[in-house]
């Protein structure tokens, strides 16, 4: 039984393989961006140097995500990411990224409490328990992989799949959200 409390860690070979050191098989960047969505901290060393080539590997992953059209970071967010490598900003940066984050998925999780908590008279209005269905699903969406919120991930089998409408919902919630982010 693998112990998830310490990170996992990938051993990179001189021929660029990366091989799980718990599983003893050898791993892809996507088999190792599934283990960070279901809350796993991982952790890439160099065989040969011991160097730490976490920070590499996972911007790597996120620069393949964003070429696929999964963009997540709005154009004005890289670039001031860019131009904080150059500026005073640069020291301050990773401490405001992580708080901002963190704020995130704190609203997230007190907004979902807070909905289910609150007994709502709006529960008898007709189409509200559709309302509540939809936005529950975007929060699982968008919280699901994210370690220490509760939200239960992917649908489960005896949900229904989220309509071409839902998604387009989503997206334009989610284009506002980013919105938002790039302006703080």
């Amino acid at each position: 039984m693998a112990d998830t409390d310490k990170p996992l860690l990938i051993k990179r070979y001189a021929s660029r393989r990366l091989y799980n050191t718990e599983t003893s098989d050898y791993v892809t960047l996507e088999d190792i961006a599934g283990f960070i969505r279901q809350g796993r901290e991982v952790q890439i060393v160099d065989l040969k140097t011991g160097d730490d080539l976490t920070r590499q590997y996972l911007l790597q992953i996120v620069a393949e995500h964003e070429s696929k059209g999964e963009s997540v970071l709005p154009v004005d967010v890289l670039t001031d990411l860019v131009r904080s490598y150059a500026t005073g900003m640069q020291a301050v940066m990773p401490q405001f990224l992580a708080s901002s984050f963190e704020m995130l998925r704190d609203s997230q999780a007190k907004m979902v409490e807070n909905l289910a908590a609150i007994p709502n008279p709006l529960a008898a209005v007709p189409g509200f328990e559709a309302l509540r269905k939809q936005q529950e699903a975007f929060l699982k969406t968008m919280m699901g992989g994210v370690p220490g919120w509760g939200g239960s991930g992917p649908a489960k089998e005896d949900e229904a799949p989220a309509s071409t409408d839902d998604i387009a919902d989503i997206k334009k919630q989610l284009a506002e959200l980013q919105k938002k982010l790039s302006k703080l």
